[in-house]
């Protein structure tokens, strides 16, 4: 384990799953290790965190069964660190946390920045606002973190089964949920450690927020932060990244 101990939470520190296997992708390798403009998906991904100046830390969730990561030249990277994940994402995310809570001892101020391996398309000026949310709470205005998101734009249908229109469901107020998703530290472990231990129907780092109570901040992205999940968003992505 790198020996780094993180002395000041005015650093943010970064928790990246990647402990998936990208089924829906058919491909040969899980889909943070497919290429893109001469790198790994991850790669892309983690260029952006580790280039902001005040995240200080990266913490890689990989699958017990990871033969890849440590092949990558970022892998060296001091700033670095990597855990071993669970059978879902939550687990997996949980196991970062509590990596993270180790490093950062009794200190009960740190944000964490979660963000999906396969995003390799956010822009910084997403980042940068999300960030202020931490910015806010040092100021006093205390807030229990947010995350990126877009607003729908699209005509949203509610199915059943035999894949028939249910009916059409108002999209007015309803969001894509996005990454990063960023939260104080001890908060977000404490809500979704409580969520699985009652086996909540946890999607993302948010959804351990709002079954405990909260309600985090939406804070408007770009739509073009996709997540690589099918064959065909590798072409975008690709296009996404050519032009920032």
């Amino acid at each position: 384990m790198n020996n780094l101990l993180l002395h000041s939470c005015a650093d943010i520190m970064a928790l990246v799953p990647a402990a998936g296997i990208g089924s829906r992708m058919n491909s040969d390798c899980p889909k943070q290790y497919l290429s893109i403009a001469g790198k790994t998906i991850i790669e892309h991904t983690l260029a952006l965190l580790l280039d902001h100046p005040r995240i200080r830390h990266v913490v890689i969730v990989l699958n017990p069964a990871d033969t890849q990561f440590h092949s990558l030249e970022v892998a060296s990277d001091s700033r670095i660190t990597t855990v071993v994940g669970g059978e879902q994402r939550a687990d997996s995310v949980l196991a970062g946390l509590n990596h993270l809570a180790h490093l950062t001892g009794s200190d009960n101020n740190c944000w964490v920045l979660v963000h999906d391996a396969a995003r390799p398309c956010l822009h910084r000026d997403d980042l940068e606002r999300l960030l202020q949310l931490a910015v806010a709470d040092e100021q006093g205005n205390i807030v229990c973190g947010g995350i990126l998101a877009s607003p729908v734009r699209d005509t949203m249908k509610r199915g059943r089964v035999g894949q028939v229109i249910d009916h059409t469901v108002e999209r007015q107020d309803l969001w894509h949920g996005l990454t990063p998703q960023f939260f104080p530290l001890m908060l977000l472990r404490d809500c979704l450690s409580k969520a699985l231990s009652q086996h909540a129907n946890i999607t993302d780092e948010a959804s351990a927020l709002e079954y405990c109570g909260y309600q985090p901040v939406l804070v408007n992205g770009r739509s073009d932060n996709i997540k690589v999940t099918r064959p065909e968003d590798l072409a975008l992505a690709e296009f996404y990244l050519s032009r920032k």
